[in-house]
């Protein structure tokens, strides 16, 4: 039963006890009581803040009043004061915003001491929420710069919180449910993801990517269609993951004027400010003018509403969402839906970029959901013919590819996208090093592969158990921190790895080698025999990388004004088993794993043959009701 905030204050009022002082707030999707004896509402089993939340059926915060608030000189004295040196607290970062501090910390153990003594201790003289993590190996200074806009922005963060959360508990309008999803890029391609979900009380967007192609009319979404304006009545983006093609064109929106809230993982929000400044960067170092500027990025941080896997928050009045693991990078999320309620309900799965196998760094995508109505599934990989190799299966075959090369004395390039494929194949070669299979190469990182492991580092909860276990115990036994890695620092040092004539390893963005330092050593090092160029990721079309793989001899590129032509006589190789996309069994077993079987498959993400290829497949395995739209296309769901 849907409650209004009225209703809900006089559920609260009845449950917590006279004596206890306390307001309510709204902070986006989540009622916040905020007072001054925040003990009161915490402890094991059914405390206060438990039976709360079971009496509105919302998500329940607690925020200690700013009347017992320390100052932050005071606050880092008593950090001096209570936390043990043994500790090691490296940073203490202060988010007014939510009321809490985070103490990052060499042993997060002695920080919390016996029984949580330390941080009661801390919690009781500060009046601060206090949140102890472990310190991470490699520090992310796109981490730490917005944490420190966060904490700028904290007034304005605040009440934009509230702002979300009167909207999202407005009063609710007459009329007959429906739910209809309208297809605004990357239906019957790869690229410029977004969906639009309209029903008779929300709009909502899923995702707001660019096209990775030449074609600059192409590149982004459909933003003119008239179902999507004014930007004023979305009530809502969420975003699966980080990767350009499904946040490249997000900070468009904040530049035309849309002022609501962005929902995402953490590791998302960091990643996709990383890759929006590093997209501006690239437009202006190709000649091109930005879509946006750093300060739509910047808008775009200040009303980012943090998600974790698990937690279940309303979007709108009738939406509420729930991210779960999509297995695809780090902190990428299938989402999943629930619209409506009693009879009226419909369950809307958007699967994201999936991969349904346990990787080097992530579990296999989450298939628990109660129930799904309605599938918008990715299909990258869906054709008839799209069957790839095992991790571990392709994990040996570029590890013997690298034993070969280097016995040759070639050199090794790889266009790797930052996330996730880099962080893979990084821990496939650390593997095949510590063997001793082999004698040990530089790998050198160009672009910006370490800022995005440095950002894996300090997510350790968003990666799997084996490799989270080896970045807790640090050292040696964290694969990012081998001394075979090196990042590339700058231009010169590029050039002076271009001479080199010793045998390394290279891997650069760009992933498809639209731009970036790849294209520099594409340019020197193609033409020589002994050399081998590895794609270990998926080649859009239109994309330099797929004409190498279509088997061009010679390229065509610009280097200052001019057109080179640049011979192909590397060795070329193509090692699909790295791909972040499950390939057609494993989206069929992930269907397969939804139970009951959902009555609706929407089918995007894929070239037009690929995407009506997996739609003819799905329909004839669950004789089910399956589609494949164009873009511009909107379905009725119920």
């Amino acid at each position: 039963m849907r409650l209004s905030l009225v209703e809900m204050k006089k559920r609260i009022a009845s449950v917590i006890p006279k004596h206890i002082d306390y307001d309510v707030d709204l902070e986006a999707g989540s009622i916040s009581i905020i007072t001054k004896n925040p003990s009161s509402f915490i402890g094991s089993g059914d405390s206060l803040t438990v039976q709360i939340a079971k009496s509105i059926k919302r998500r329940v915060v607690i925020r200690p009043h700013p009347d017992i608030l320390a100052d932050e000189t005071a606050i880092h004295q008593a950090v001096s004061k209570y936390i043990p040196p043994e500790a090691g607290v490296n940073n203490t970062f202060l988010d007014p915003a939510l009321s809490e501090i985070i103490l990052e910390c060499d042993d997060p153990s002695s920080a919390v001491g016996p029984k949580g003594i330390h941080i009661q201790q801390l919690r009781d003289e500060i009046g601060w929420l206090v949140n102890v993590v472990r310190a991470p190996a490699i520090a992310s200074r796109t981490q730490h710069d917005i944490r420190r806009y966060r904490k700028e922005m904290a007034s304005d963060r605040k009440a934009l919180m509230r702002k979300f959360g009167t909207r999202i508990y407005r009063p609710k309008r007459s009329g007959e449910p429906w739910v209809r999803v309208t297809a605004l890029g990357s239906y019957r391609e790869v690229g410029r993801a977004m969906h639009l979900v309209t029903t008779n009380e929300s709009k909502i967007l899923v995702d707001c990517g660019a096209k990775p192609t030449t074609n600059r009319n192409e590149t982004q979404p459909f933003f003119s269609a008239p179902e999507l304006l004014p930007l004023d009545n979305l009530d809502a983006i969420v975003i699966t993951h980080a990767h350009v093609d499904h946040i490249g064109m997000l900070p468009v929106l904040f530049k035309y004027g849309y002022r609501g809230p962005v929902y995402c993982t953490p590791p998302t929000r960091d990643l996709m400010t990383l890759l929006q400044i590093d997209y501006i960067k690239v437009a202006l170092a190709e000649g091109n003018d930005p879509p946006y500027s750093k300060a739509d990025i910047q808008e775009c941080i200040k009303h980012t509403v943090d998600i974790n896997w698990g937690d279940k928050t309303d979007i709108s009045p009738d939406i509420k969402i729930t991210l779960e693991n999509a297995g695809h990078i780090l902190g990428s999320s299938s989402v999943y839906a629930q619209i409506g309620e009693g009879k009226y309900e419909h369950r809307l799965l958007f699967s994201g970029d999936i991969k349904y196998e346990k990787s080097w760094l992530f579990d296999a995508a989450t298939v628990r959901f109660p129930k799904v109505d309605t599938l918008v599934i990715e299909s990258t990989y869906g054709g008839p013919t799209n069957i790839q190799p095992t991790r571990q299966q392709a994990s040996h075959e570029l590890q013997d590819l690298i034993i070969d090369t280097l016995n040759r004395g070639g050199k090794i390039f790889s266009p790797v996208f930052a996330v996730g494929r880099s962080q893979e194949v990084m821990i496939a070669i650390d593997e095949l090093f510590k063997s001793g299979k082999v004698k040990p190469v530089t790998v050198w990182l160009d672009g910006m592969i370490s800022e995005a492991t440095a950002i894996h580092s300090s997510h350790p909860n968003f990666l799997n158990r084996d490799l989270r276990k080896q970045l807790l115990k640090g050292g040696e036994h964290n694969p990012f921190n081998s001394p075979w890695f090196k990042q590339v620092e700058s231009h010169k040092q590029r050039e002076s790895i271009l001479l080199e004539t010793n045998p390394c390893i290279v891997l650069a963005t760009s992933g498809m080698m639209t731009g970036g330092p790849i294209v520099e050593y594409f340019k020197h090092w193609a033409p020589e025999h002994g050399n081998t160029l590895c794609f270990v990721g998926y080649q859009a079309s239109g994309t330099l990388g797929r004409r190498l793989q279509d088997g061009h001899s010679q390229v065509p590129l610009m280097d200052r004004g001019q057109t080179l032509m640049i011979a192909v006589n590397c060795n070329m190789v193509i090692i699909d088993g790295f791909s972040g996309h499950s390939d057609r069994n494993q989206l069929m077993d992930y269907v397969s794993a939804l139970h009951p079987t959902p009555r609706k498959i929407i089918c995007h993400h894929g070239d037009s043959q690929t995407c009506n290829a997996f739609r003819q497949g799905l329909r004839e395995k669950f004789k089910v009701q399956t589609y494949a739209p164009d873009n511009l296309e909107t379905l009725r769901l119920a």
